[in-house]
């Protein structure tokens, strides 16, 4: 075990987890699109705040998350999802 207490598997578990949080936060993101799409009332806002953590944890301006929210486009949201992904790795 290291200094951490971690055994060397949960520590590879780990690295490998922040190599790819962003992977992982774009897929999360474009699931709370669909979610978006079909969703209405609160439970919209309540997306819509999962949907703002998630584009904060990939460093987005706050104003373009102010501005997608106040468009509350889903269809904008899915053309940002697109545009993140298509950016190379070492752009993100």
């Amino acid at each position: 075990m290291s200094q951490t207490g971690h055994t060397a598997h949960q520590q590879r578990i780990i690295k490998n987890y922040y190599n790819n949080r962003e992977a992982i936060s774009l897929q999360k993101l474009s699931e709370l699109v669909t979610e978006l799409y079909l969703a209405e009332g609160k439970a919209r806002e309540r997306i819509w705040g999962r949907i703002t953590a998630a584009l904060e944890k990939l460093d987005l301006k706050p104003q373009r998350i102010e501005h997608l929210r106040e468009k509350d486009n889903p269809a904008l949201l899915a053309k940002l999802v697109e545009e993140l992904m298509a950016r190379p790795t070492s752009r993100r």
